[in-house]
């Protein structure tokens, strides 16, 4: 017990009282209302639909899955690091 009151960690706070808001979520927010993106967004849902509508199956939407995510992140990193302090 006396190394615990004898060390302790510093706790950090932020400078304002403000919600803090993520920038990467909003960016992704606008990313997903882009045409080429929302279309592999329902290329994806369209598949996910397809192998839950299956009982034996061993289709997997992987693919479709790391193309829309592939794509978004691209769209996102344009201007993401460019908002981090």
């Amino acid at each position: 017990m006396a190394f615990r009151n004898w060390f302790s960690l510093p706790v950090v706070r932020a400078d304002d009282e403000e919600d803090l808001v993520d920038p990467q979520s909003v960016l992704r927010e606008k990313c997903q209302a882009k045409g080429h993106i929302e279309s592999l967004y329902n290329k994806y849902q369209e598949c996910n639909d397809r192998v839950n509508g299956r009982s034996k199956t061993t289709e997997t939407c992987i693919e479709e899955l790391f193309d829309y995510v592939a794509e978004l992140d691209h769209c996102v990193s344009h201007s993401l690091f460019t908002k981090l302090k």
